[in-house]
């Protein structure tokens, strides 16, 4: 998506440790404009697909998913949780995620009574670099019996094991801004 990736020329910022920071338009405030164009890609990229449910991980991917739940007939957006939360009571569906930014392992969780094995899920992310996130959402939509229709990703480190784990389980991968190499201080798309 070229749209993206001029802004992530222009704004986005190569950090000590690989990292990508785009706070200012993507993971921390958010460029709405950008997000529903985001939004219109993702129906794109997937229109041939019946889908029922969007499912992100808490935090970054819940605005980018409900952007896009637009162009899906408004079908609801699950976010996973993060660890233990109050409000997520009775059974639910559970996996382990190490987080690459933060460096911390998550426990995280979706309620059973919003996913089941009726469901076509769209998962969707911010980024994809090891696939930490995506395999724990990819392992809760297989403890639910659910049909995962594919994985729709804002910016993927291809350079990184996580697009590459993700297609070898055969589980189809867009990635709107494809990274192929982060390097002193200039990003190449492909």
């Amino acid at each position: 998506m070229k749209l993206l990736e001029e802004k992530i020329i222009s704004d986005g910022l190569i950090l000590d440790g690989d990292i990508l920071k785009v706070d200012n338009f993507l993971n921390h405030q958010m460029d709405t404009r950008l997000l529903d164009e985001m939004g219109k890609e993702f129906k794109r990229l997937f229109n041939d697909k019946k889908i029922t449910k969007i499912l992100t991980i808490e935090s970054s991917g819940i605005g980018i998913s409900v952007m896009a739940s637009r162009y899906f007939d408004y079908c609801p957006v699950i976010f996973a949780k993060k660890g233990k939360s109050a409000n997520v009571t009775g059974d639910v569906y559970e996996c382990r995620e190490r987080s690459y930014t933060r460096n911390v392992d998550y426990n995280v969780q979706v309620s059973k009574k919003y996913l089941d094995s009726s469901d076509t899920v769209l998962i969707i992310d911010d980024f994809l670099a090891n696939g930490e996130a995506l395999n724990a959402l990819i392992s809760i939509c297989h403890d639910a019996k659910a049909n995962i229709a594919g994985c729709g990703i804002v910016i993927t480190k291809a350079y990184q094991k996580g697009e590459k784990r993700i297609l070898d389980m055969g589980i189809e991968v867009k990635s709107l801004a494809r990274i192929v190499e982060m390097k002193d201080g200039e990003i190449k798309f492909g």
